[in-house]
């Protein structure tokens, strides 16, 4: 994704060919030595494709909002509760090891970064984009929330307190997004397949079909 109006956020239109050739090229060097097996990606990949991704966390924030015992669970212990919910794997292992919930709600939006690097819950929201990691965005984002969400197309109202979780070695946060409204008919298999990544960082907000 790249933010308008600040070209240090933008991205080489091919940027996907570029690390895919980049990665192939690793790979290679890296099984011409022995390091990895020609098998070792493509397990790694299918791992994330179907244990560790963003599916994880939209199930926990679709039970969230329709069970209010989980919600409280889920903002007190986000282990625990993705333990309750049968996800076991993955959910305490890497970058999963202590993972926190801020709740989004008319009057406190939250927006996590990392200041540091890149740290991110990847059982509940997979591998980081790109601009997460941008030292651009993670320095901005600290100094000028508010601008910056403006910046993603998200203009908060000026009496909405915007508070900035900081992720890092030891904690991961990610955000529990406000149920949208007209939303009280749907399952929570279809309250699931609305919420996006963005809106579990914090610079998208979940929007009703």
């Amino acid at each position: 994704m790249s933010i308008p109006g600040d070209e240090r956020f933008s991205y080489s239109p091919n940027r996907e060919l570029e690390s895919a050739a980049k990665v192939r090229a690793l790979e290679a060097l890296l099984i011409e030595k022995g390091i990895i097996g020609s098998e070792t990606v493509n397990k790694v990949l299918e791992y994330f494709d179907s244990q560790m991704g963003p599916f994880n966390g939209a199930k926990l924030v679709a039970r969230a909002w329709v069970d209010p015992e989980f919600k409280e669970l889920l903002i007190k212990d986000c282990n625990a509760a993705c333990t309750s919910l049968g996800m076991t794997t993955g959910m305490s292992g890497a970058e999963g090891e202590h993972m926190r919930v801020a709740e989004n709600t008319s009057s406190v939006h939250n927006l996590i970064i990392c200041t540091l690097c890149s740290c991110y819950p990847w059982p509940t929201l997979g591998l980081p984009p790109y601009w997460y990691k941008d030292p651009t965005f993670r320095a901005r984002a600290a100094r000028e929330p508010r601008k910056v969400l403006k910046e993603f197309g998200l203009d908060l109202d000026g009496s909405v307190d915007i508070r900035v979780w900081d992720s890092s070695g030891q904690i991961r946060w990610w955000v529990l997004p406000e149920k949208p409204p007209g939303t009280d008919h749907m399952s929570e298999e279809e309250l699931a397949s609305l919420v996006t990544p963005e809106s579990m960082m914090g610079v998208a907000k979940v929007t009703a079909p």
